[in-house]
């Protein structure tokens, strides 16, 4: 048995893989052009979001803190696994390791509560419309993203201190393409009790809570939108949603399944392409979907070509 003190570097096995398999050009080009195109795409709503004052409203400026968040999301990952896939170094330093856990789980908070806040904006838009402007505005909406990245720096220090108090015994190969904390869980044999007790409370606070007030919104979203009269009003009121709704599903979708899938050999590679659609694919989907759908988006990036 070692003491996390003792410990000066882990061995990451992503997907099995080494310079003589197959896919190993497969991988790196995969990754290179996902993260790429995840941080293009994200840095052009960004760009097109700051620039185009008529987008400076809540809905817009939330979108814009989601590719902020999506473009961390891959950059805490994506960068050190591509250094292992081209160098063949699989090693990762404590410090290291338990950086990128921080940082996973700082995006990983953040974007659920920024999801969740979507959902309450299209519900107030919708459902209470001329209270808009006074419930939600630009200043409340920086408010409450400066709020988030606050809770979400303090959830994330809890959450990797309990993971701090794991005791790693004789296997420290990570069978996961990043320091995953369930991950480094699967490899413990001690000290997991905080752990548990964070991870209860992580779920409940950042996937059951939110998944339910996001039902419960849309419930009542669906409710007003089938009370229109007017097709065009109907369809406009959709559209709205449509997007953010893709975006939710998609995101604890992908997330629940990486997390209900059983701790054993035998699910590690069905685990790990789960991970990389939550932690590489998604990120790069969110700004398209809301893009795709929405003509505010669309003619600004036309301006901004223009």
């Amino acid at each position: 048995m070692e003491s996390n003190t003792s410990i000066l570097e882990f061995h990451i096995l992503p997907f099995y893989i080494n310079t003589g398999n197959k896919l190993y050009i497969f991988f790196i080009v995969f990754f290179v052009l996902f993260y790429c195109i995840g941080i293009l795409i994200n840095l052009t709503i960004i760009t097109v979001i700051c620039l185009d004052r008529q987008l400076h409203t809540p809905m817009y400026i939330l979108l814009c803190n989601l590719s902020i968040i999506d473009i961390c999301y891959t950059t805490a990952i994506v960068p050190k696994l591509l250094y292992i896939l081209l160098s063949g170094n699989n090693t990762i330093s404590f410090t290291q390791c338990f950086m990128q856990t921080y940082m996973f789980y700082l995006v990983n908070s953040n974007e659920s509560m920024v999801i969740f806040t979507m959902a309450f904006d299209r519900y107030v838009a919708i459902c209470h419309p001329l209270d808009y402007h006074r419930i939600l505005n630009k200043k409340i909406c920086i408010l409450i993203i400066l709020v988030f990245w606050f809770c979400a720096c303090l959830n994330s220090s809890i959450f990797t201190g309990s993971i701090l108090k794991m005791v790693f015994c004789s296997s420290l190969t990570i069978h996961q393409f990043f320091c995953d904390a369930k991950a480094l869980f699967n490899i413990s044999c001690g000290g997991t009790e905080m752990f548990y007790i964070m991870m209860c409370a992580d779920i409940l606070i950042f996937g059951v809570s939110p998944t339910v007030c996001n039902l419960i919104s849309y419930i009542k979203i669906i409710r007003v939108i089938l009370s229109i009269k007017s097709k065009d009003g109907r369809s406009k009121a959709f559209s709205t949603c449509s997007s953010h709704l893709t975006v939710m599903v998609i995101y604890y979708g992908s997330g629940t399944a990486v997390y209900m899938t059983p701790p054993s050999h035998r699910y590690n590679i069905l685990e790990q392409i789960l991970t990389v659609f939550y932690t590489t694919v998604v990120p790069m989907l969110n700004p398209l979907i809301y893009s795709l759908r929405n003509k505010d988006v669309k003619n600004s990036v036309r301006k901004l070509l223009k």
